[in-house]
């Protein structure tokens, strides 16, 4: 089966991380958390001869929905998130956006459960509730790569803040621990801001862990 190859494309006043999986040879990609300028990004998938089939949201932070409604103008695809996120992709006082002068709310087409697999672009990709940035954090485990899709759950050294709507520094710890560092080690780790790391890496030099 060919490879599952992995693209990024840095945006926003945030830096955030947009992630884009896909089989090689194919045209179809899955898209995680579209950070802003969705109709730039769109056409960047474009030019490479790529078209977004699903976007996928690791939490609902402005920072990493604001790029939705740019993608959805060109492809009408399904937005899938974690179940538990479902108030704060709503609310723009919980997600930030209105604070930040662009309230901005969404709907999923598809909550789901922790632990759950859905395949999307013949890829198998699961769902890993790692709640503590947001209640309803998760990340995207692509096991047949050894990707994890971290989110702003987990970075190079560094855990995401805590400070923020529904955010709970201990949980976050305790999410981790149980949820993550249980990947195998050489798991390759994309966080949702800066470059990526790996499991065996975070176990060994994360402070916070």
């Amino acid at each position: 089966m060919p490879d599952i190859k992995i693209g990024k494309i840095t945006l926003g006043m945030c830096e955030t991380n947009t992630y884009f999986i896909y089989r090689e040879g194919s045209k179809d990609a899955v898209v995680f958390d579209p950070a802003d300028k969705g109709e730039y990004l769109y056409d960047k998938l474009a030019q490479n001869d790529l078209c977004p089939k699903a976007i996928m949201l690791t939490h609902g932070h402005f920072d990493h929905i604001w790029g939705i409604e740019g993608i959805k103008k060109n492809a009408d695809i399904p937005v899938y998130a974690s179940e538990d996120e479902r108030a704060l992709l709503k609310d723009t006082r919980l997600n930030c956006s209105a604070s930040c002068g662009r309230p901005c709310s969404i709907e999923a087409d598809h909550y789901l459960k922790d632990g759950e697999t859905v395949n999307l672009c013949g890829i198998e990709i699961k769902m890993i509730k790692t709640p503590g940035h947001t209640e309803g954090g998760c990340c995207f485990y692509i096991a047949e790569a050894g990707f994890l899709i971290a989110g702003d759950t987990l970075f190079c050294e560094s855990v995401g803040r805590s400070d923020l709507p529904t955010g709970s520094m201990g949980t976050l710890v305790r999410s981790i621990k149980e949820k993550l560092l249980t990947l195998p080690a050489d798991t390759k780790v994309y966080p949702g801001h800066g470059g990526p790391t790996t499991i065996a890496y975070e176990k060994e030099y994360n402070p916070f862990l």
